[in-house]
């Protein structure tokens, strides 16, 4: 409930101001009304004010209980959250606290065995619980922690009653345990007499898991594990001055440092102890929380060797031990909650603490004793819900603002200002961008992305040469992608971006040529011109900002375009594949019975005629022995090969089809092969890394094997352009008209909005938030450099190159970083993208001298590389929401997974934006298949074109869940509220005071007074990813 929609405000808050005046006799400015502070801020300002006056006492004092009711009544109609966050509000504090540590938290229990006693691991937590199993010889698997909600309302009890102790100074167990003990014995909880019996049962020794128990002899077999009885204690105090009390050594011991389980800890974490017994010479509990000023390493007391900062001990009467571990396993998993650490962390009194288990039990869902049995461990979901929700209703300072693309994007009122900026914020990664490719992770990426660089290389130059008669081929393309992607990786804004030709350039050269030879026009002068001037359009638009218009490039705009280039990798593979058929085609008429009639002869052309071949002179075929010739030298030398079994070939398809399948295959199964339960972490991540490469080679081991002639992989083996009478450099005069150099421009237009488009969206998808890239973007650096490389590959006569989409990511992929210790029973989490430059620079060094490596990449089967392709179209459809709304069609409305967007959007509302995003897409798929894929970046800008019209179909809530809101509506939000912030900060300037005003002392929040109905769900907003700018 708004203030703004309670008539009678105003009247609670009047009364509430002069209750406070009447108490404190002090006054209070009627402009602190409008600011809304809670009732223990005015308390807490009119303390200190009366604590400066001689005569406060004489002033007359209302009832505080009718503060608090009345301070509870306005809040109830005035604050939308409990008390409990209310408080939790202050706690916590802004987002720009340091981040606390990761708790590991075991739970030891006292076990007695005749007349001693001892300390035994029970229990863990990291993330999730694990038991120890009753044989006691291993750990249960991790299981998300089932508590009773009667553990947590006594423990909030135990809190409550029982000594707090915050920033306590201890450096060592006995230390710590004398202060808890003079503190109890100070209260008044405990009698002193019993302060040596607690101390002595408190510094027993600890047994772990992978310590053997405490030794009983055959004789002890028999005895009961009855509890020790008071005339043993009185003995051990008799004799306490003849041996020491404490059984726990100071310093970690060599079991605690080899302990493996320190793999699954993080580095920094700390560690908290729970402690949990019965003893008989107590009649009421014994409890204490403790907090250390410093985490202080203990020991023994911990099973790894972590520096301990809390410890919590609960000692009782006999008979309850079942409650008392509850009530351990409930603080044990409160302390590894994430909003409750922060609180621990936090607090400054014991109602911190108390306000933090009240949140806690606001969160709580109870399952029903009768529908679900206790005893059924429940397995950690795969994705742990994020506590960010829980977070954001309790900072002050929250921004809710996403920048989806990384940076800062806009027309700046300066010459070159984006670009001026591009530089400034890479220029401070530039050594780290070296530094950290050096990695075995960057082996695997260099070899994945080596392969399809080669292939596509190969691919491209071979239909480049056929298309321009050899200007441009193989060799040309090899060059041209070494030198153009290693500068570019070298000096560009996003180094994971890796250049490639794509389909559009190929027919824009396809029709260039044509248009030249028709018109007697020289090919290569004139396509220096056009690139000297798609050059200097781009700088203009490096120089103009015009990168902003990304801006406008939501996800339906990217999930269009990528879907598009994923489905051409994934087609142009099958092609290939199903292509090697017509070469080696499969014999179906083969019939092994008339092997005998099957046969072919080698025919000799007609006597007396010499016959020339290209590769040798005149040869007088009289002498030559026909029959014996082989089918390569009968065709060489003019002969007619006639015979049924001359077309015959083994089956040569179906095993290019193996290699092809088996590739993919196993390389998707391998990079699945991480979550698996087989091998150790590291070995299972090592065979994911290196997936690719080694399904390659063993099916490159395969094909070896088999021995048969599949195709192979062909490598230029010497440095000279494809066409001999063409060099290396392009001259731009001497061939052409004049008119030519000026009308070049008109073509070079269309090659800038080819360039501009493919090179933006690329980058668009490679800077996606959920990559998590830490370093930036560089729109603009980025087009300078495509633009500079285009003017160099024109007077080299190589081809032009712009980001390819489906291997850049492919390469974001190869080099994605997980969390290295991970709790149990915890996926590791994704920490972001090795961001560097070496993995790119390798990469095209390699394709450059690929020259020199052919005598061993002639041994690669094409079938191998076209599953390469096939993978890496296949993988960069994996995360696209519209993949994954296309198969929402085909499932039943039951079967559907718990998507997002499904909980707020009607079914049929997803259905129709997933059929205009497809009608889109069969669109591009029919032109790029036609000789307009010339306008193919013309047709992405009708994208944008349609999801603008979108707005007219769809609402904003709909289009913030399925897509992003565009920046115009974003606008129009954030003015109305400017405009209300300005209302409320006229409001509240008048109140504002030059000096810090401190921050308010505690305040005891009954449980009683918590109402339910004052803290109301709060609401979900829809996750609406908006492009902010600093230049607005």
């Amino acid at each position: 409930m708004r203030r703004e929609q309670v008539p009678w405000f105003w009247v609670c808050y009047f009364c509430y101001h002069l209750a406070v005046i009447s108490q404190f006799h002090i006054p209070i400015p009627i402009q602190n009304i409008h600011a809304g502070l809670p009732y223990h801020q005015y308390k807490d300002q009119a303390n200190e004010i009366n604590a400066n006056k001689p005569n406060s006492s004489s002033v007359f004092n209302c009832s505080d209980s009718f503060l608090q009711y009345l301070n509870s009544l306005v809040s109830y109609f005035c604050f939308p959250v409990s008390p409990a966050a209310e408080r939790l509000r202050y706690i916590l504090g802004d987002d720009d606290d340091v981040p606390t540590p990761t708790l590991f938290t075991e739970m030891d229990t006292l076990q007695h065995d005749g007349d001693e006693m001892e300390w035994k691991e029970s229990a863990r937590w990291v993330k999730f619980e694990e038991k120890v199993e009753e044989g006691g010889e291993r750990w249960s698997k991790p299981h998300v922690s089932t508590l009773t909600l009667h553990s947590l309302f006594e423990l909030r009890t135990c809190i409550q009653t029982g000594s707090v102790l915050l920033d306590l100074e201890g450096y060592s167990l006995p230390q710590i345990v004398d202060e808890i003990v003079d503190r109890q014995v100070a209260d008044g909880l405990i009698a002193p007499d019993l302060r040596e019996k607690v101390s002595f049962v408190l510094l027993r020794k600890h047994r772990h898991q992978h310590k053997k128990p405490m030794h009983r002899s055959l004789a002890d077999m028999g005895k009961s594990n009855n509890s020790p009885t008071s005339e043993f204690f009185d003995h051990v105090l008799d004799h306490a001055q003849s041996r020491s009390m404490n059984d726990i050594s100071d310093t970690p011991s060599t079991d605690q440092l080899k302990n493996k389980f320190m793999k699954k800890i993080p580095r920094d974490a700390e560690a908290s102890n729970v402690l949990i017994g019965e003893v008989d010479f107590l009649e009421k509990p014994f409890v204490a929380f403790v907090r250390l000023a410093q985490a202080t390493t203990l020991g023994g007391l911990t099973e790894v060797p972590v520096p301990t900062r809390f410890l919590f001990v609960l000692l009782g009467p006999h008979g309850k031990g079942k409650s008392y571990n509850e009530i351990g396993r409930a603080i044990a998993t409160l302390m590894v909650d994430d909003l409750f650490s922060d609180v621990a962390y936090k607090a400054r009194d014991r109602d911190d603490l108390v306000a933090g288990i009240d949140e806690f039990l606001d969160e709580v869902i109870v399952l029903p004793p009768g529908e679900w049995d206790p005893k059924i461990r429940i397995e950690p979901p795969k994705k742990v819900p994020s506590a960010d929700m829980r977070y954001r209703s309790f900072k002050i300072h929250s921004n809710n603002q996403v920048n989806e693309h990384g940076c800062h994007l806009c027309v700046f009122p300066r010459f070159c200002g984006g670009l001026w900026l591009d530089i400034k914020r890479k220029a401070p990664w530039l050594l780290s961008d070296f530094t950290q490719g050096i990695h075995i992770q960057s082996i695997s990426a260099v070899l994945f992305i080596y392969l399809g660089c080669i292939t596509n290389a190969i691919t491209f130059g071979g239909l480049l040469g056929d298309a321009t008669d050899n200007y441009q081929g193989v060799m040309e393309s090899f060059l041209g992608t070494a030198l153009a992607g290693s500068v570019f990786c070298l000096l560009g804004g996003q180094p994971l971006i890796i250049l490639s030709s794509t389909g559009p350039i190929l027919i824009f050269e396809k029709l260039l040529f044509e248009f030249c030879s028709s018109n007697t026009i020289d090919y290569m002068e004139l396509r220096l011109w056009i690139g000297l001037h798609a050059c200097l359009q781009c700088l203009i638009l490096v120089a103009t900002d015009a990168s902003y218009i990304i801006k406008y490039m939501t996800r339906f705009t990217e999930e269009g375009f990528s879907s598009l280039i994923s489905f051409i990798f994934i087609s142009d593979a099958i092609k290939k594949m199903v292509g090697s058929f017509k070469y080696y085609p499969i014999n179906r008429g083969f019939k092994p019975d008339y092997i005998t009639t099957y046969k072919c002869e080698c025919i000799a052309p007609d006597q007396g005629e010499p016959c020339s071949t290209p590769s040798s002179s005149s040869y007088n075929i009289t002498g030559l022995d026909w029959s014996q010739l082989s089918k390569k030298e009968c065709v060489k030398y003019g002969g007619t090969l006639l015979g049924n079994a001359c077309k015959y070939v083994p089956d040569l398809a179906l095993v290019s089809f193996i290699l092809f399948f088996g590739t993919y295959s196993m390389t998707v199964s391998l990079k699945k092969f991480k979550t698996s339960r087989y091998f150790p972490t590291k070995l299972r991540k090592l065979i994911s890394d290196f997936s690719i490469f080694m399904s390659i080679m063993t099916f490159v081991g395969l094909d070896m094997l088999i021995g048969l002639d599949t195709p192979k992989l062909i490598v230029p083996t010497e440095f000279k352009p494809t066409r001999p009478e063409r060099g290396w450099l392009v001259m731009p005069f001497g061939k052409n008209p004049w008119w030519v150099y000026l009308a070049s421009s008109i073509p070079a237009l269309l090659v800038t909005i080819l360039i501009f488009m493919d090179q933006q969206i690329s980058a668009v998808i490679v800077n996606r938030k959920e990559n998590k890239l830490k370093k930036g973007c560089g729109y603009h650096l980025d087009l300078f450099w495509v633009g500079i490389l285009m003017a160099v590959c024109s007077f080299l006569g190589l081809p032009w190159y712009v980001a390819a989409t489906v291997i850049s990511i492919a390469h974001i992929d190869s080099l994605k970083m997980e969390s290295e210790s991970s709790a149990p029973g915890e996926q590791p989490q994704f920490l972001g993208v090795r961001e560097q430059r070496l993995t790119g620079i390798m990469v095209f060094v390699l394709t450059g001298v690929s020259i020199f490596l052919a005598p061993i990449l002639q041994y690669i089967p094409m079938p191998v590389l076209y599953g390469v392709f096939l993978y890496m179209g296949v993988a960069s459809l994996a995360g696209i929401q519209f993949w994954e709304r296309v198969k929402l069609y085909l499932m039943p409305a039951k079967h559907q997974p718990d998507f997002s967007f499904l909980r707020h959007v009607p079914l049929r509302r997803v259905h129709l934006f997933t059929l205009v995003q497809i009608i889109c897409l069969a669109v591009l798929w029919i032109l790029k298949s036609t000789v307009a894929a010339i306008i193919f970046p013309v047709m992405i800008l009708g994208l944008m074109v349609v999801r603008k019209m979108m707005d007219m179909m769809f609402s904003q809530h709909d289009l913030a869940w399925l897509d992003d809101i565009l920046p115009e509506k974003d606008k129009k939000e954030k003015g109305g509220k400017k405009k209300k912030e300005n209302k409320k900060s006229r409001a509240t300037a008048e109140t504002e005071s030059d000096e810090e005003s401190p921050l308010p002392p505690p305040v005891k929040i009954p449980m009683d007074t918590i109402d339910p109905t004052t803290d109301p769900a709060p609401s979900v907003t829809p996750p609406t990813q908006l492009p902010s700018s600093d230049c607005e």
